[in-house]
């Protein structure tokens, strides 16, 4: 049984963006959506979709992205993004507020990460939101993670 979710999401995108994979596949739940949202808004990944990976008998493996919201096999399929020359544009990703110790912050207390090359992200009463975001619209909340 998996505990913390989102550090399992964290740590397989760390993971595919150490061995340079172009995409990995994510159990989907709504609020690793709107991280990879937020992700993607912020420039830090190309894009992500929601789908089913599809078993073809002849070995070929697809993606089938019509698939019901309830259905209980759907992945969260996130495409990262590399550099020209291939260096990695998430340099770190870390979790921040962890089921034993939840971390919260008001919207003053949301400080830019790594002089603002970096971002956090945080889970608000509207939503999940980087700290950019939260700061401009005077927000605070659950502090789930920093990206640079």
């Amino acid at each position: 049984m998996m505990t913390d979710s989102i550090a399992d999401m964290l740590t397989r995108i760390r993971n595919a963006n150490r061995i340079e994979s172009p995409a990995v596949d994510i159990p989907c739940t709504k609020v690793k959506i709107t991280i990879a949202q937020v992700l993607k808004d912020e420039g830090f990944v190309l894009d992500f979709q929601v789908g089913k990976p599809v078993h073809a008998p002849d070995g070929r493996n697809t993606f089938q992205t019509e698939v019901e919201m309830n259905d209980p096999k759907k992945v969260l399929r996130v495409f990262l993004k590399y550099g020209p020359d291939g260096e990695r544009v998430i340099r770190r990703i870390q979790r921040a507020s962890k089921p034993g110790r939840r971390l919260y912050c008001s919207y003053k207390e949301l400080k830019p990460v790594l002089q603002g090359m970096g971002i956090s992200i945080v889970s608000t009463s509207r939503g999940v939101m980087s700290d950019r975001k939260a700061r401009a619209e005077r927000l605070g909340g659950e502090l789930l993670c920093y990206v640079w």
